[in-house]
């Protein structure tokens, strides 16, 4: 699958994937949008001290990496366990050449490498008490897959107009038949159509300020 390497507004790197002719991130800042979506909006309205966190799917490794650094200045987070899907990992050369370790504290940018060599199927402590599994697979096996009660989904996938069998109800039901109750499903998309399927499968679904570039995305909590 050919990427190639683009700075967003923000001055953070994403992936350009050619034949699908979008990128892993909002071109108008991929870090201000994940810390939008799966900081502000993930796990920060969570009260819960010890989470188990599900990624579809982990792409240029952001979303950990921006997770990591929430959880290390939260004192209320005692555990983070976190498991991510991807079925096409990034090669060595695409992952040197990203940018990320200049907007975090040396601390934090340090642990960029132990993120990405931590091998893959295996359970890996990037920091005290903060596990990473990374899961080599498509995301719809996800039902195979033994996880303990998920409290948080981040819900990361190429869009609706690429892929629009992610955001269909088979792959949403087998996510929440992973998740904890009162479990947070949060997403970077307001399509009307997943809010109609996560009400269906019994969220409370909630449209929030979406990052910059968007007017909405969602928050969806399992009931």
């Amino acid at each position: 699958m050919p990427r190639i390497l683009k700075i967003t507004e923000d001055g953070s790197h994403t992936l350009y994937v050619t034949d699908l002719d979008e990128t892993y991130h909002s071109n108008h800042g991929a870090l201000q949008e994940a810390n939008h979506v799966f900081i502000k909006n993930g796990i920060k309205r969570l009260k819960n001290y010890n989470i188990n966190i599900l990624e579809l799917g982990f792409g240029t490794g952001l979303n950990p990496l921006v997770t990591l650094n929430e959880y290390l200045k939260n004192e209320n987070i005692h555990s983070i366990n976190y498991f991510t899907l991807e079925k096409y990992p990034l090669d060595l050369e695409e992952i040197e050449k990203l940018n990320y370790s200049q907007f975090f504290d040396r601390e934090i940018a340090d642990k960029i490498p132990e993120i990405h060599k931590a091998p893959w199927e295996e359970k890996a402590e990037i920091s005290k008490n903060f596990y990473l599994k990374k899961i080599e697979t498509d995301f719809f096996n996800l039902e195979k897959i033994t996880l303990p009660a998920i409290d948080l989904v981040y819900f990361d996938c190429f869009g609706s107009q690429v892929q629009p069998e992610l955001w269909e109800e088979p792959l949403i039901r087998m996510v929440s038949d992973k998740m904890a109750f009162n479990g947070l499903f949060t997403t970077y998309s307001s399509k009307g159509s997943l809010k109609r399927i996560l009400k269906k499968l019994n969220f409370e679904v909630e449209k929030l300020e979406g990052p910059k570039g968007k007017r909405e995305m969602i928050n969806a909590w399992k009931r």
